[in-house]
């Protein structure tokens, strides 16, 4: 039986074989989860290389693109949409900008703001990237059944928002 086990109700047996007294059965999903987003980062991320970016850019440029046209958000909201400091977001902007992906820029709708928008090669480099992150995670998704990864979704969603990471 324990061959049949996976690695995650290996390690629960051994713990309740320890700490009887302590009940393990979190560890059936948390441990899974645990697993399955290591995995699936590096699935990600490897795509995200594919286009010479790494998460943070792809995130950045994402959000950008998501904006509509003129495909532009100010440096705080970005920062907001992709949940890093505004130090954190610099550092990106910077590294973006200086690839010539995006430019900082006076807002198209109110001259006083500031605002970080998209480049023409930005644009065409992000809808190309995101065109094979979703090839990506249709691949990742696709040995599970709709159902499955319909209720997964449901579950999923539920347990963000009463976690309060909506």
């Amino acid at each position: 039986m324990a061959a049949e086990l996976d690695r995650v109700a290996r390690i629960q047996e051994e713990w309740r074989r320890e700490r009887p007294d302590v009940d393990v059965s979190p560890q059936g999903v948390i441990g899974r989860l645990h697993r399955l987003s290591a995995l699936l980062s590096g699935a990600l991320v490897e795509v995200y290389r594919e286009f010479g970016l790494g998460e943070g850019e792809f995130d950045v440029l994402a959000a950008l693109r998501r904006a509509g046209d003129p495909f532009e958000r100010a440096p705080g909201e970005l920062a907001a949409h992709t949940m890093v400091t505004t130090g954190a977001m610099t550092k990106r902007i910077d590294r973006l900008a200086e690839a010539g992906l995006v430019v900082r820029r006076p807002s198209e709708s109110d001259g006083r703001r500031r605002v970080v928008a998209l480049t023409p090669q930005g644009l065409d480099l992000i809808d190309a990237a995101f065109t094979a992150h979703m090839a990506n995670e249709h691949r990742l998704l696709a040995s599970l059944p709709a159902a499955d990864r319909a209720a997964l979704e449901g579950i999923l969603m539920r347990w963000l928002r009463a976690s309060g990471a909506d």
